[in-house]
């Protein structure tokens, strides 16, 4: 898989994840009542949104990317050879069958 195509997998659902999170949470939360650490926040609501969101879709980048991580099959992760008969496998490959090609 290309790494423009495992990017759109990550980020284009993470967008709109967090365009709903972002959504569902101001719609019950003020940005003007917000508090941090018993301070109140001294920014506008346009900025408490817009950070909001972006903070929302790193979350959901976030997720969606370890997802694309644990999808990996165990050839991938361990770097095996994908070649079935051991004989035809490269110089090098752990799984070949004399012993001497071995790193």
């Amino acid at each position: 898989m290309e790494r423009s195509q495992k990017l759109i997998y990550i980020l284009w659902p993470s967008f709109l994840v967090a365009g709903v999170a972002d959504a569902l949470f101001f719609t019950a939360f003020d940005p003007a009542d917000l508090h941090l650490f018993g301070d109140r926040f001294a920014i506008s609501g346009t900025s408490a949104y817009t950070i909001g969101f972006f903070a929302l879709w790193v979350l959901g980048a976030s997720a969606s990317a370890l997802t694309c991580f644990l999808q990996r099959s165990s050839a991938e992760v361990n770097g095996m050879c994908p070649i079935a008969d051991a004989v035809d496998r490269p110089p090098g490959c752990p799984r070949r069958e004399d012993t001497g090609a071995c790193r």
